[in-house]
């Protein structure tokens, strides 16, 4: 099915018809006292009302004769259709469909949930009527169907920060899963919009051990940073005493001087000054 524009006239036209029609037969019954004419234009009158529709802003009207898809009306106002037609309406409004959460496994077979929302409209009202039983539960149904593909092709969290996570790139997971909707929605002419996701996390049976690895891998990253930055100060320090102050360090003092610095920066607490007096040998 593809949409095509049904024929249509201007409403208050065929109202005034409408209206010229019964006066007519109210008329020739009074004056001429006959009823072949004016019964005649009672049937024309009732025949011509049955084609009246009136469409709203931001709605269609597929139209349907005896079970033949004849057109949609897509302009709002009041319109005279073919008569003793079907009209069946169709939003063509923006909408949100909002997933229940989901509890599915990621890539490397840990349990996680996951929800997201679906902004989407029609655009296509004869394939959204015909095409499908009911567009908006084909939508629900095929919207939590490409959450769950899309949340099993990556991992929650790659802790390298190597590969596409859903946690880290949520942006690339949110417009691949728009892709992999508009492919299955095609079918019922709806276009989708945008599509988010909503809530990400673990499973709680595996939540407290995925947080332990979180912390213990945020920790070794905090930890690599700190050790640099002692490595970069410790060089730094004995650059600057040779260079400014002068003074004469033999490899012996200098390994001295960075294991210092190292643990007074490195260590979790305050490092406590000892006062050596004497020397090295």
């Amino acid at each position: 099915m593809k949409e095509t524009k049904a024929w249509y006239v201007n409403g208050f036209l065929a109202l005034f018809f409408i209206i010229a029609l019964l006066a007519g037969a109210v008329w020739r019954f009074f004056m001429e006292m006959e009823l072949v004419l004016p019964i005649s234009f009672v049937f024309l009158a009732f025949l011509l009302s049955t084609g009246m529709t009136m469409v709203q802003p931001n709605q269609a009207k597929v139209v349907v004769f005896f079970g033949k898809y004849i057109g949609t009306i897509r302009d709002s106002g009041l319109f005279l259709t073919v008569p003793l037609s079907v009209r069946k309406t169709v939003s063509l409004r923006v909408r949100n469909f909002n997933s229940a959460k989901l509890k599915v496994n990621d890539v490397e077979g840990n349990p996680i949930e996951i929800a997201a929302v679906v902004v989407f409209k029609v655009i296509d009202s004869a394939k959204a009527i015909f095409d499908v039983d009911n567009y908006e539960q084909f939508v629900e149904i095929q919207s939590e169907t490409a959450i769950r593909h899309v949340a099993t092709k990556y991992p929650y969290d790659t802790f390298e920060n190597e590969d596409i996570s859903l946690r880290g790139n949520a942006d690339i997971v949110s417009k691949v899963l728009a892709k992999e909707l508009q492919e299955r929605l095609n079918v019922a002419g709806v276009e989708v919009i945008e599509a988010r996701l909503t809530h990400l996390a673990y499973s709680t049976e595996i939540a407290s051990a995925m947080l332990q690895r979180q912390q213990a891998t945020a920790i070794l990253a905090a930890r690599k940073k700190i050790v640099e930055g002692a490595v970069s100060m410790a060089k730094m320090a004995i650059e600057q005493l040779d260079k400014e102050a002068h003074l004469q360090l033999d490899e012996e003092r200098k390994a001295n001087m960075v294991n210092n610095l190292m643990v007074a920066i490195i260590s979790d607490r305050g490092a406590q000054p000892v006062i050596n007096a004497g020397t090295l040998y």
